[in-house]
């Protein structure tokens, strides 16, 4: 990240004592209180200083995940649903959205996130911004719309699986190039960009080459087959992408055939999707676990297969965010892409145990114990 001369010394006083008040600095810089107030809005643009106030950002790499922020929805059958037909369940709300669960995964994780998600000027918008606040992202980059805030509708059955799901996520399907204008200091100083499939081709395609531009590192999650297909003229050489996680069938949509279930039929639509810029293909397979492919500066392939921890499932809905986010978060802290996945694939083990979209207790610690514990009952 570049900072100015001045820049760095406001930060330097910040870290001394973070209550100087913009007065109290320029009075210790021998400048003017406007010309401070000038630098500390540089400074918060540029993601250095974290939300109200002059908390500085911690010295670890920071994400911004541009994607959807919406009201989940959740009702669950309690005995084997049956079509067609009332089944007594229950339902609950929760906060919900692929960016927005995966920025707060990866917050609970442990690294600094900012959310980019539009949200409208609406109840279930402020209960959003104010809930994934207390989760721990920086939310002073969410874009507020007419279009009220996405829901997304949920019906489960008895053992935790989807059986069908209704998602309004028009005030995602509606963002422009420039309502994203206001986060560009943002995403142009940030250590990695995580983009979801839910963001409209000509904002996608604007942040791929933004990013490109500023030599920021971009992370894909494809989201669903529909959402693939709409994204994949958007992958070229000239748009270097560092991974894609997409499921087999978004696999499938993105090379434009179908992939037969085989780790060899998968490996070889990855490179397909290397031809197209991308480093790592990491493909989620269901019960199959997972499959790796990365490839090196020296343009040789790698090809990992990982089988699915054993988990008991309470409700699948947002394992794959969770998954997306423990992987970002491990290239964060420079862990092998392998060892990056490992540690994202039991994140989402962790996740379809519990009830919750998004476990209110995942953390680093939790997810690498569980893999210490797994390893040794090898």
């Amino acid at each position: 990240m570049t900072l100015t001369q001045r820049e760095r010394e406001i930060v330097d006083l910040l870290r001394v004592d973070p209550l100087l008040d913009a007065a109290a600095l320029a009075e210790r810089l021998g400048t003017t209180k406007a010309s401070v107030a000038v630098h500390l809005s540089h400074l918060a643009k540029k993601g250095v200083i974290l939300g109200r106030g002059y908390v500085l950002r911690a010295d670890r790499q920071s994400v911004v995940v541009v994607g959807g922020a919406n009201m989940d929805i959740k009702a669950h059958s309690r005995d084997p649903a049956v079509l067609r037909t009332s089944n007594p369940g229950a339902a609950v709300t929760s906060p919900g959205g692929v960016g927005r669960n995966i920025a707060e995964n990866l917050a609970r994780l442990g690294s600094p996130t900012h959310l980019v998600a539009p949200v409208g000027r609406d109840a279930f918008g402020e209960e959003l911004v104010a809930a994934t606040r207390e989760a721990g992202v920086v939310v002073d980059h969410v874009v507020t719309t007419d279009d009220p805030t996405g829901t997304y509708l949920a019906v489960m059955d008895a053992d935790g699986e989807l059986l069908v799901a209704v998602s309004n996520m028009a005030s995602t399907d509606n963002l422009t190039v420039r309502q994203l204008a206001g986060a560009r200091d943002l995403i142009a100083h940030c250590d990695l960009l995580v983009v979801e499939g839910n963001i409209p081709p000509a904002p996608a395609v604007w942040l791929l080459d933004y990013a490109t531009a500023c030599g920021v590192e971009v992370v894909i999650d494809p989201v669903s087959v529909a959402k693939a297909a709409a994204l994949a003229p958007a992958l070229t050489p000239e748009r270097p992408v560092l991974a894609l996680t997409p499921n087999q069938d978004e696999l499938a949509a993105i090379v434009g055939r179908r992939v037969p279930h085989t780790s060899a039929s998968v490996a070889k639509a990855a490179r397909e999707v290397h031809d197209l810029g991308v480093h790592h293909v990491w493909v989620r397979r269901g019960l199959a676990g997972s499959t790796l492919s990365s490839l090196d500066d020296g343009g040789r392939v790698t090809v990992t297969h990982f089988p699915a921890p054993s988990a008991q499932v309470v409700d699948v809905t947002g394992a794959g965010d969770a998954m997306t986010a423990a992987f970002v978060h491990g290239l964060l802290r420079r862990d092998s892409p392998a060892t990056a996945a490992a540690f994202g694939q039991m994140a989402a083990a962790l996740t379809v145990a519990s009830p919750e979209t998004v476990r209110p207790d995942m953390s680093a610690r939790l997810v690498d114990a569980e893999l210490r514990a797994a390893k040794e009952n090898a």
